[in-house]
């Protein structure tokens, strides 16, 4: 077989390798790019930040208490900065939003050495969190629920099921925060959301990382590996099907 042609089915292997991964990721419920997001960075306390001399200049994982004027009160008693909340029926092979409520108070990040404001509107989605989930039969959803899932069902058939998952984050809690430190022009320090928006987490790091691994955290580690394997086939088979065509 010419190196030309051996180098080519390097690639499309890779290609057929990438396929497969991305596959296994999906269906395996993780999100292991924003587990790298949010284990990667390094973690600084909020004091830290406003005591640097020169502020780092990539992302950062910056940990601390919550401090909020207004919260939103629920009547329940629970005081919330965040309240994310998609209710969705099964229908026409997936599922389909009925409501997507979103609700967020700012708030500052603190220690006791300082604070740093935080916008949680502008938080990466979903939380990381562990979410409230229920589940049941069209027929118990109430108004508006009720008459948007009858649209959806007009348009997609019958649907098989509902559910609402239910995401916050409590005054209460303690939080991880991925962002990008910045200083204004007054001197002040700010922590500016990445590309994506801010990753926020109410867990301890390993329970976060749990959870972004998915409902089969194996199988989203072989996808990962997967990828890696692809990635190194499909460039592999390009240099050399280059070089071969080059060369020749």
């Amino acid at each position: 077989m010419p190196p030309g042609i051996a180098f080519a089915l390097l690639v499309l292997v890779g290609l057929v390798v990438a396929a497969a991964s991305y596959v296994a990721i999906r269906a395996s419920g993780g999100s292991p790019g924003r587990g790298r997001r949010l284990a990667g960075p390094p973690e600084v306390r909020v004091g830290e930040l406003l005591e640097a001399d020169a502020l780092p200049l990539r992302a950062v994982r910056v940990t601390g208490r919550i401090r909020c004027r207004e919260p939103l009160e629920l009547g329940d008693g629970e005081r919330l900065v965040a309240f994310h909340r998609d209710v969705e029926v099964h229908a026409g092979g997936r599922w389909r939003s009925v409501e997507r409520m979103r609700e967020t108070r700012s708030f500052d990040l603190w220690d006791h050495d300082g604070s740093i404001p935080i916008d949680p509107a502008e938080a990466a989605e979903p939380l990381v969190t562990i979410p409230g989930v229920w589940r049941g039969g069209v027929a118990e959803l109430e108004e508006p629920h009720a008459s948007a899932a009858a649209a959806i069902a007009a348009r997609h058939g019958t649907p098989r099921g509902a559910r609402a998952i239910t995401r916050t984050i409590n005054v209460t809690d303690r939080l991880f925060v991925v962002g990008i430190p910045r200083r204004d022009e007054d001197g002040r320090v700010r922590l500016d959301p990445p590309p994506g928006g801010y990753l926020v987490t109410n867990l301890a790091l390993p329970d976060a990382m749990r959870t972004l691994g998915g409902r089969r955290p194996r199988l989203a580690a072989a996808g990962v590996i997967g990828l890696g394997m692809a990635t190194a086939l499909v460039v592999v088979g390009g240099i050399g099907a280059f070089l071969s065509a080059f060369l020749r």
